[in-house]
Order: structure tokens, then sequence, then C-alpha cells
């Protein structure tokens, strides 16, 4: 099945956002069963909330705090590097980064998918490299701080999971269908090398096979492993909101648990609620453009075009309904600092 069409269905089934994490707490929001659900889920969120450290942990491209119930905002999701095995979370690199957002009047979510070798400007440590060196730098606020400044629109919430949780979450939900494009073998959660060996074709993955998935990048490019994690990403939505998997929740919950770092508070996320609520839900991914290859210091980098960084900046920052960079002159002048 193309992308596009796993996307269109996804749609149909009302709601997406990274790794089945937001799903598990939205979609247990109900009548009987879910009662038990919204408790647990609301200790889950609690447990797991980490401020960014920010001032009035507000965007500083921001002109006052946002509310998600009247306010259109933005989502970064940081798949990380880690596992409680090497014991890196918090220095760890970030594997997988997605940021959405969402626009409340036109009951429409864009996605973002950043290439994690992209060569980017990290505020954090005052020089370019990889933009998934940031949160090894400085944790979600790095990450945050640097994906503002290359791209000049606010983040304004994360949602951080790590290895296991994506592993967990697969697993809970008896596992995804997927279009494997190649045979390949890869690496586990636990650096068992060439452990998870595949066939090309579709079939059911297990977690350690999906992130297996999400992970290979051996046979194609940066750019392309990030469209298949979006594609995964459908493929795990598409199973999270089955009628099937509904007596699953209590496991997708405990799979999160401590796999899991988000600002977002139990309120706020209940308030994506309307966009899984709304059948004519709109999600669209979209991509930025670039190439790659080797730097002078010998490492390979993905050098994105700086005409489609301007377009998604003005995209992403319309989809928000904020004015145009060129229309702020604060904004205007740091662009130019580091570009």
């Amino acid at each position: 099945m193309s992308s596009q069409k796993r996307f269109a269905k996804l749609s149909k089934k009302k709601l997406f956002l990274y790794s089945g994490v937001i799903f598990i707490f939205l979609i247990g929001i109900g009548a009987g069963y879910a009662f038990y659900l919204v408790d647990k889920s609301a200790g889950t969120v609690a447990d797991s909330h980490e401020e960014i450290g920010r001032d009035n942990e507000t965007s500083p491209l921001r002109e006052g705090h946002v509310d998600p119930v009247e306010d259109n905002v933005s989502v970064l999701f940081i798949g990380v590097d880690s596992s409680e095995h090497r014991e890196n979370e918090e220095t760890g690199r970030s594997d997988a980064l997605l940021l959405a957002t969402f626009n409340k009047d036109d009951s429409a979510v864009k996605l973002l998918s950043i290439p994690r070798d992209s060569y980017v400007y990290i505020p954090e440590v005052n020089y370019q490299t990889k933009i998934n060196h940031a949160h090894a730098f400085g944790g979600p606020e790095a990450t945050i701080e640097t994906v503002e400044n290359f791209l000049q629109v606010p983040v304004d919430y994360f949602v951080r999971i790590n290895f296991e949780g994506f592993v967990e979450v697969v697993d809970a939900l008896d596992g995804v269908n997927f279009d494997v494009p190649y045979e390949f073998t890869e690496s586990d959660s636990n650096d068992d090398k060439d452990s998870i060996h595949l066939y090309s074709g579709e079939q059911k993955l297990n977690g350690e096979e999906a992130l297996a998935m999400a992970r290979t990048r051996k046979q194609d490019s940066d750019v392309a492993r990030g469209k298949r994690q979006q594609e995964m990403i459908a493929a795990i939505a598409s199973k999270a909101t089955s009628p099937s998997s509904v007596f699953k929740l209590d496991e997708l919950i405990q799979a999160v648990g401590s796999n899991m770092a988000t600002n977002l508070n139990f309120s706020e996320i209940r308030s994506f609620l309307s966009y899984g609520l709304d059948e004519d839900v709109n999600i669209e991914t979209v991509n930025l453009d670039g190439e790659g290859g080797y730097m002078n210091d010998g490492g390979w980098y993905y050098q994105v075009d700086e005409d489609s960084r301007i377009q998604m900046q003005t995209e992403l920052r319309n989809h928000l309904d904020l004015p145009g960079v060129d229309d702020d002159s604060d904004f205007a002048s740091d662009e130019e600092e580091f570009y």
C-alpha cells in the first residue's frame, strides 16, 4: 500500500500522532471501561511530565502562552536513540524528529519529518552539526531550540519516547502490518548486530522488527528513512485506533509508562480529542528537499535546500496562523545570523 493511501486510510480513522503515544490517551476517553483508563492515563502523564525549562514554558517565537483548546499549536515528537540497555536517555541522540502543526479552524494536521543528518546550527553549543546531536547536547530543550532556530516555527509542546517504548507499543498491539521494501539485516534495541533479518513484502512486524524497519538506512537515504518512519507511524496509528485494540489500551498505557517524557499535561492532551472526533480531519505529511554528502570534516551530512527550508517555514507558520518571518524583524535578523 502506498504512503498516500496509508495516510488517507488513517485520516478516516480520525487520529494520528507519533508512535501511538497520544492515541493511547485520547481514545481512552469515553464510557464504561474508559473511566478506568482515563484515571490511569492521567497518572501516567503526570509521572512522565517534564518541563522544557524556558521562560513561562512558552516559545520565544510566541507573543504569549498558547492553549491547544483555543489556539493552533505545534508538537515536536522526538524518538530517542536510547534504552535501558544503553542507559543514555538524557544524552542519547534523537533517531527521529517529527514536527506536527495543528490548525483548529481547518481541523488539519501537517507532519514534517526532519532528516536526522540535517546540517544545522545548534545554539546549545554555538556551532553547526547534525540536528540529531542536539538532544545529546541538551535534551529536549536543546532540540526544541535547534528546531525553532532552523525553521523559525514555534515548538509549543514535545513528546519524547525511547526505543523500548516503541517496541513495547508495537508488541502490545500484537504487531503491525508493513510493506517491507527490501531485504535487510539490522541491529535490535540491545545493539545485537544483524539480529533482525527481514525479507521484502507485506508482513506483520513485531516491536523489534518494526524498530529495525524504522531505523535502517543501509540501502537508501536519510530522507527515504524519514518517509518510512511516517509510514510506520501510520501503520501503528491505524492499528491503535482499530476496534480490536480497545481492550489493549491498558497494555499500551503501561508500554508508554516510563518510556515517555512530555511537557503536555493531561488536560492539554485531552484537548486534542477535537481532532480525533472530526471525521474530516486532514492529515498531510510534508518533507524537506536537499541532498547529502561528505564535508571537510569527513562526516556525511544532509544539506537542506534553502528554498525548501524557507517554503516549509512559510507553510508551517501559515498553518499556525502566524505572520511570515519577513513581517517580523526580530525573526528575520535571527535567521540572517545563522544562514
